[in-house]
């Protein structure tokens, strides 16, 4: 746990999302935000808890725009470590648009995991 970020295992995050009927994936929603704005160095970015009740207060419109600017920071991210450029910020989006939000999760944390290794 380098930088207060807790690796996650992706397949474990995955199940208790689904078991708990979304609960855990709030949760989840909370700390990816969180954890990408500590690695992107926009510690003052709109935190997780904003995030969600954004998401909630616009019927989930915020969450486009978030995910999209996940894709920003996390690029910002492997650029500061010199890793090449990967269009993340387009690849959630579309993974948000056509409803596969929590494949986007899980491809966000295995990029936290990675740029936190």
């Amino acid at each position: 746990m380098e930088n207060g970020i807790q690796r996650r295992e992706i397949v474990k995050c995955i199940i208790f999302t689904i078991i708990t009927c979304g609960i855990y994936g709030i949760y989840w929603f909370v700390k990816l935000t969180d954890d990408t704005n500590i690695i992107s160095g926009e510690a003052n970015g709109t935190s997780g808890t904003t995030a969600f009740i954004l998401t909630l207060i616009t019927c989930g419109i915020y969450g486009y725009y978030w995910a999209y600017k996940q894709g920003q920071k996390l690029e910002n991210a492997r650029a500061a470590k010199g890793m090449p450029a990967a269009s993340l910020p387009i690849l959630y989006l579309v993974l948000q648009f056509v409803g596969l939000g929590i494949v986007a999760y899980a491809l966000m944390q295995n990029e936290l995991n990675t740029l936190n290794q």
